[in-house]
C-alpha cells in the first residue's frame, strides 16, 4: 500500500511539475521546473529498476541541461536589459 501511494505521489509530482514548466510566465522558473521534472524523472527511472538511466537522467538531463538553460536565461537577460529578480 505505502508502495502504491508513492508511486501515485511521483506520478502525481512528474504532472505537475511539466505542466508549471511549460506554462511558467518567467524563464527562469521555467527552468527551475525543468530541472525538478528531471530529477523526478531520475527518481522514476531508479523506481522502475534502471538505475543506468536514472543516473543519465540526472546528469544530462537535469545537470547539464539545466546549466545550459541557466546560461541561455541569462544571455536573453543581459541583451533585453533587464536585471533578474
Amino acid at each position: 500500500m505505502t508502495v502504491l501511494a508513492f508511486d501515485l505521489l511521483l506520478a502525481a509530482s512528474l504532472l505537475w511539475s511539466a505542466i508549471r514548466a511549460l506554462t511558467a510566465p518567467d524563464p527562469f522558473r521555467a527552468v527551475v521546473m525543468f530541472i525538478v521534472f528531471g530529477l523526478l524523472m531520475a527518481l522514476a527511472w531508479a523506481r522502475l529498476g534502471a538505475p543506468d538511466l536514472a543516473l543519465a537522467e540526472a546528469a544530462i538531463g537535469a545537470g547539464l541541461a539545466g546549466a545550459l538553460l541557466f546560461d541561455s536565461v541569462g544571455h536573453l537577460r543581459a541583451r533585453s536589459g533587464r536585471r533578474p529578480k
